[in-house]
């Protein structure tokens, strides 16, 4: 059975609306798209760590509640498992403010074998930071070696530009890894200072070879390859919260692949048709997630997906 292989941060996201907390979820981008597909039926094993508090005690029987593997979750002892603090706006889009308890020492976290034509996840600052980057290193080399399919969000902050200049040499490494590159014009923006996808295509990622997915938080969804570009509309929808949306994008991509087929050798000649149904998926997975307060797609929508 094809597993899907997923590393990053693992938070507790605290939701507030009028200033006031209305939810508490454990989240991290990588986190959240995995939480969905473990609930649509795929196998996940998720790489991270957590302290050893109250927190991560949430966050371990959390995982455990969704038919996920704990063993690759690393508890720290005497750290504090990260909070951040999202507040929604008119338009039930967040802004956070992050607690962390930053460590100075580098992590090494034991990883799963790999096969081939598994999936493996990875985005966001956690994968360029230099104390957890030996892990996701290992991690990328493995999936190479053996064939399997890397999907690279880059998830990129505005908080974290100024040591852009810096972290770009292990972003690189992540672009030449990736099989699929999938974006906010919003992250490339931050990254590129381009937010057009043909734009942010040809002049910075075409070189890599690798099928490109560019969203927009309120337009449509842009796929650009070697042998065709297409948009995809977004349909309206009314949403509670759009924590999580990019997150189980990923996911539905993911399950989409998976569950049309489409392995480690078929992605650069992967029809059109194809492709519609695996971003069909995506958007599905998405607008599901942003009308309630999870992070992730409910277990009703599950049900039905499976």
């Amino acid at each position: 059975m094809r597993r899907v292989i997923g590393i990053g941060e693992t938070i507790l996201d605290v939701i507030f609306r009028n200033d006031q907390p209305t939810a508490a979820v454990p989240g991290g981008s990588t986190f959240n798209a995995m939480v969905s597909l473990a609930r649509v039926g795929i196998k996940v094993d998720f790489i991270s760590q957590i302290g050893d508090d109250h927190v991560g005690d949430i966050i371990e029987g959390f995982m455990q509640e969704n038919g996920m593997n704990t063993r690759y979750m690393m508890r720290r002892k005497g750290i504090k498992t990260d909070v951040s603090l999202a507040f929604l706006n008119e338009n039930n889009d967040a802004k956070y403010n992050f607690y962390k308890d930053y460590q100075s020492q580098q992590v090494s976290i034991e990883i799963p074998k790999i096969e081939k034509d598994d999936l493996i996840l990875l985005g966001s600052f956690y994968s360029l930071n230099p104390l957890t980057r030996p892990t996701v290193v290992r991690l990328l080399e493995e999936a190479q070696e053996q064939g399997a399919i890397v999907y690279y969000d880059p998830n990129f902050r505005a908080n974290h530009r100024q040591d852009l200049i810096h972290l770009m040499p292990n972003m690189i490494e992540n672009f030449e890894a990736a099989s699929i590159i999938r974006g906010s014009n919003e992250d490339f923006g931050y990254i590129f200072g381009l937010t057009e996808a043909d734009k942010i295509y040809n002049e910075k990622l075409k070189y890599y070879g690798s099928p490109f997915i560019c969203t927009t938080a309120d337009g449509e969804v842009a796929l650009r390859t070697h042998t065709f570009s297409k948009n995809y509309p977004v349909p309206r929808i009314e949403t509670v919260s759009t924590i999580g949306a990019g997150d189980t994008f990923n996911a539905g991509i993911l399950f989409g692949l998976i569950h049309e087929g489409v392995y480690y050798d078929d992605l650069t000649t992967l029809p059109e048709a194809t492709w519609d149904k695996v971003i069909g998926y995506a958007i599905r997975f998405s607008a599901q997630v942003c009308q309630s307060y999870q992070n992730y797609v409910s277990n009703e929508f599950a049900q039905s997906v499976k």
